[in-house]
């Protein structure tokens, strides 16, 4: 019978019914319970399930009561804290979080936090008897040693009722500080978190610098006080609200003397997530080193360097020089330092990737070529012949000639040979039109560059981004006031055609167009940040992949893009980029050289490969050379042969 019980079940009708075996023990319970004088008779007590019952209802009250509060807090008596801090009764000050670290696509920290201590002012908490007041300011003003008089001008002078007197207070002093803070009513220390950053000079464009708020961004901004810090430019900037988190609040109520009454924990802080860059930092590395050395080499100005993923458009790197080491402005620079960086003439703080706006002279070409392909204008095989200049009668008097001159003749030129030789007569001819050929115009030229995404921002994430000029027959109207100036010239759409002229680009305009170019017509959103992370022990965690964004694709013909890769390609078999032929993988490039007149040029090359599936597109780029020479080229192939070589 036992046995039976184990094994054998009845089928249930419904969800009331129970087991024979239950009854047995029902049965069991009952004789058990009459035996010991049990009135109440069940079939189970189920003792562990009130118990987890209870154990659950802790917690729930316990989160609940923690939500009210906050609650309450910052909502049913924001009110009443708002006018008890007007009237001097109650202070809020900020507990700061820990701002999240940056990091580059393996992990390696960019940048790191330390402690620093700053003295702050109360000026309505300061004693309000005379003597009092001037025996505190004259204590601060020796420990710190700074002159009482200057020190009591500053705190007369200032419209806040908080001072920073001192940013990160000196070792020494703070030891002296400490222990006579508490006597100096009104003054306290904060303690707060400075930036490091690892190699400042490589990175400072990128990643951009924190430094202490002023008076403008406290009073628009919220949840911030006079003693914090914020990031100012770069990805610092860009990404404040992730990288800082959100302090807690400590509620502090006076009483009529200045003296703490109470004491009420509103909120605690909250860590702020960290960043993982697309940013090979090896990479970066390189490239400034090989552009800084041919910069001294040349004679040139300035220079840029961009490396991007084909494949998502994510920033490999991104170099801007001259540079600046972003660490003086995080830790407080001085005076004379940055009155020296301000009047440099190079201006090492311009970011010239993103916000500098070059005319690009022939690295235009492989856009014109897509536009002409595109538009039916040439056809892949057509051979127009180059002697080497073309002459063009001015329309309103043919009396007057004008000719525009190639750097070579370059006799019979398909399209493949014009982008390899860079042959100006075709793209003359292609875009301007000349004789019974009619050429794309100014219009058609205008619109494919703004599909390339040039004369128009990105949306890169990172501040500063500038849109270029992309000029035609309107612009050129309403810009001057001369009359004859005010007119669109047939040599205007020659220039814009080879890239010279009233056109300008950023160098990410460039690098990205180029893009597009070497994954078959996908225009992606140049993209910094690769995923939003949070701090473990072993690792950081991600909490958020950031997708690769496509601004636009399928714009051009697949096929006409492999055309004007062959002529790419073809340019380092045997054209203008012969030099990358040595090079451990295929490459293909388009240099460019733009005059700017006291023969000074800006020097580009684009370069991706390898060429069969492309992993890296780089666009080098040297400000105001002097002379024709060819500075970007060997840069481009110094850093292409360090990337695909092994590593140890």
């Amino acid at each position: 019978m036992g046995k039976y019980l184990q094994n054998k079940r009845i089928k249930r009708k419904f969800k009331e019914d129970i087991e024979p075996q239950e009854i047995l023990l029902d049965k069991l319970a009952q004789k058990k319970e009459e035996d010991l004088g049990i009135s109440e008779k069940k079939l189970e007590v189920p003792l562990s399930s009130k118990i987890l019952k209870v154990f659950y209802s802790l917690i729930i009250a316990t989160i609940l009561l923690l939500f009210l509060q906050t609650f309450y807090f910052q909502v049913i008596q924001g009110d009443v804290f708002s006018q008890a801090s007007k009237d001097n009764s109650l202070r809020i000050h900020f507990l700061r979080s820990e701002r999240g670290i940056i990091y580059d696509r393996n992990l390696k920290p960019l940048v790191s936090n330390f402690a620093s201590f700053d003295l702050v002012l109360d000026k309505r908490d300061l004693p309000e008897n005379y003597e009092e007041k001037r025996k505190t300011v004259e204590t601060i003003s020796q420990i710190i040693k700074k002159d009482p008089q200057n020190l009591q001008n500053e705190i007369e002078e200032s419209e806040s009722a908080e001072i920073l007197i001192l940013e990160n207070i000196p070792h020494e002093t703070l030891l002296l500080l400490e222990p006579k803070i508490s006597e100096l009513t009104g003054f306290r220390i904060e303690k707060n978190t400075v930036r490091d950053y690892k190699d400042g000079t490589t990175f400072s464009h990128l990643i951009g610098y924190t430094g202490k708020i002023n008076q403008t961004e406290l009073s628009t901004l919220e949840d911030y006080s006079i003693s914090d810090y914020i990031g100012k430019t770069g990805l610092e900037k860009f990404y404040e609200n992730i990288l800082r988190g959100k302090p807690g609040k400590l509620l502090i109520e006076k009483d009529v003397l200045g003296q703490k009454k109470k004491e009420t924990l509103a909120s605690l802080p909250e860590a702020g997530k960290s960043l993982v860059l697309y940013l090979d930092s090896g990479l970066q590395r390189k490239i400034e080193e090989s552009l800084s050395q041919m910069l001294i080499n040349v004679g040139g100005r300035a220079g840029v360097g961009i490396a991007m993923d084909p494949k998502t458009g994510g920033i490999l790197s991104l170099v801007s020089l001259p540079s600046f080491d972003n660490n003086l402005f995080s830790q407080g620079i001085s005076a004379e330092n940055l009155q020296k960086i301000l009047n440099d003439p190079k201006k090492p703080l311009f970011n010239r990737a993103v916000s500098g706006e070059y005319v690009m002279g022939s690295t235009i070409k492989p856009l014109i070529a897509s536009a002409a392909l595109e538009e039916k204008i040439i056809d892949p095989e057509r051979e127009i012949n180059c002697q080497g200049v073309i002459s063009v009668p001015n329309p309103y008097d043919p009396e007057i000639i004008y000719e525009y001159h190639d750097w070579k003749v370059h006799g019979l030129t398909d399209i493949r040979k014009a982008i390899a030789e860079s042959c100006n007569v075709f793209f003359y001819t292609v875009g301007g039109g000349y004789k019974n050929f009619k050429g794309l115009g100014v219009e058609r030229i205008k619109k494919y560059l703004n599909i390339f995404g040039w004369g128009q921002a990105l949306g890169i994430d990172f501040p500063g981004e500038k849109e270029g000029l992309i000029p035609d027959s309107s612009w050129k109207e309403s810009r001057f006031e001369n009359p004859a100036e005010k007119i669109w010239y047939p040599g205007d759409t020659y220039h814009l055609s080879i890239g010279q002229g009233f056109i300008s680009a950023t160098p990410l305009q460039v690098v990205t167009a180029f893009l597009a170019i070497a994954n078959g017509g996908k225009l992606y959103q140049p993209q910094v940040i690769q995923k939003i992370v949070e701090s473990s022990k072993n690792s950081p965690l991600a909490i958020e992949e950031i997708q690769p964004k496509i601004i636009r694709e399928n714009f051009i013909n697949p096929e006409n893009l492999k055309i004007v890769r062959e002529g790419m390609r073809e340019a380092v078999i045997y054209g203008s980029s012969v030099i990358l032929n040595t090079l451990p993988v295929k490459t293909a490039a388009k240099t460019g050289t733009a005059e700017l007149g006291k023969n000074r040029y800006h020097n580009w090359v684009t370069v991706f490969a390898p060429y069969e599936d492309p992993q890296i597109v780089l666009t080098i780029m040297l400000e105001s050379v002097p002379g024709v020479q060819a500075a970007a080229l060997p840069v481009a192939k110094e850093v292409l042969n360090w990337y695909f070589s092994p590593k140890e």
